[in-house]
């Protein structure tokens, strides 16, 4: 049995998402098992529509099966976002495939980027680097420049392109017997206006915050622009305008070395932070008075949610799969994953029986879905302890 595993957001799921999930249909896979991020994204955001309904988006779209990637490896760098995606697949025992969508396409000079990435030649060309304020990922592109030409290191200025190195370090470093296949993008890329028929997930969030949502809806299938309309009727997507003030409450009452804790690079920017927090009006004037050409705004937004969820690092090893979604053949999957001993959760109040572990990382993710759920406009839907009494969407 042949089955495909995609890493996604799907935050929301649109027509080029579903095209993808297409795809590993028409290459034979017998079934689709979705490894997808929580309530909080790997751009340090929140998601506009929650992990459940966008579950539940995928296995009415083209997935058969939905597991979570939790919050401590979807909101962080491309390398760990990968890391924590394979080790989902992986940890199924019944995914043989990785499918991802590149802006190129090419499987070859992907993969030339992640063995350069991960030679010790690219070490010492990254000594070489000036250390003139530019990115570390702007640095490590001209590294790789320097190794094998600009027609390949070009590759890592595109978003899709870096996950898709990331994911083949991924398998590589996890040991993982997942084979890896890639399809060339179509249509718009991140923050582009649609072309062709495909928007891209940024420009909808667009179009959800200014209350567009049928606009949205357009470049939805119908199946998902139908969950979409439910959980606005609902009051159930997110505004994190809401939260703001909370999230300055938390960044004024922090002290050097709690920033520092959060400064994965070591670089002082938790310096930088801490100033920031002390001085900004709003939460667009902390990130301005932190953001320079070395600290890309994607890696202070997650430090920002990073310290107001107070995020601890990733265990070594994922303690559980968490089950968000599942049809009848995602069912199938998920009695041959227990009977190969994989340990799936799909009552989250279960997880303490699967030691500490897996009940301190529950205990991470009810926390994030306590304050996930504060910026969503129907004080209704707020309440808390909405994680531990969540259930499977079961199609």
């Amino acid at each position: 049995m042949s089955v495909t595993g995609i890493i996604c957001e799907y935050d929301p799921l649109h027509t080029g998402h579903a095209w993808l999930m297409a795809q590993a249909r028409a290459a034979g896979a017998s079934a689709v098992v979705c490894a997808m991020s929580g309530n909080f994204t790997q751009r340090g955001g929140f998601a506009a529509v929650d992990k459940l309904a966008r579950a539940e988006m995928a296995v009415a779209c083209g997935a058969d099966l939905v597991l979570e990637l939790p919050t401590v490896w979807a909101m962080s760098t491309a390398e760990r976002f990968a890391r924590g995606g394979v080790e989902v697949l992986m940890r199924t025992g019944v995914v043989t495939e990785l499918l991802f969508g590149s802006e190129s396409g090419d499987m070859a000079a992907l993969t030339r980027c992640a063995d350069c990435l991960d030679s010790e030649d690219l070490t010492a060309a990254l000594a070489a680097a000036p250390e003139d304020g530019r990115t570390f990922a702007a640095r490590r592109q001209q590294a790789v420049e320097a190794l094998l030409g600009p027609a390949d290191a070009v590759l890592l200025a595109s978003p899709n392109n870096t996950l898709a190195v990331e994911y083949l370090r991924a398998i590589r470093r996890l040991k993982s017997p997942l084979t890896a296949r890639t399809v060339r993008r179509t249509g718009a890329q991140h923050g582009e206006a649609p072309c062709g028929g495909f928007a891209s997930a940024s420009y909808l969030r667009q179009l959800l915050a200014a209350g567009e949502t049928e606009q949205a809806a357009v470049y939805m299938p119908p199946a998902a622009a139908d969950i979409l309309r439910r959980q606005r009727a609902a009051g159930r997507l997110t505004d994190p305008r809401l939260c703001e003030r909370a999230i300055l409450a938390r960044l004024r009452t922090m002290e050097p070395e709690d920033w520092r804790r959060l400064d994965g690079g070591g670089e002082g920017l938790y310096r930088r932070m801490y100033r920031a927090a002390h001085t900004g009006v709003t939460l667009a004037d902390v990130l301005e008075a932190a953001r320079t050409k070395r600290y890309p705004l994607a890696r202070l937004r997650r430090m920002v949610l990073a310290a107001w969820l107070d995020l601890p690092e990733p265990p070594e090893e994922l303690p559980y799969l968490r089950v968000l979604a599942a049809n009848g053949v995602g069912r199938q999957l998920l009695r041959r994953m227990r009977d190969a001993g994989a340990p799936v959760l799909t009552k989250p109040a279960d997880a303490a029986a699967l030691g500490p572990a897996a009940q301190a990382l529950m205990a991470v993710e009810s926390r994030c879905t306590d304050l996930y759920v504060l910026a969503r406009p129907d004080p209704a839907q707020t309440g808390p302890g909405q994680e531990l009494r969540s259930v499977p969407v079961m199609r």
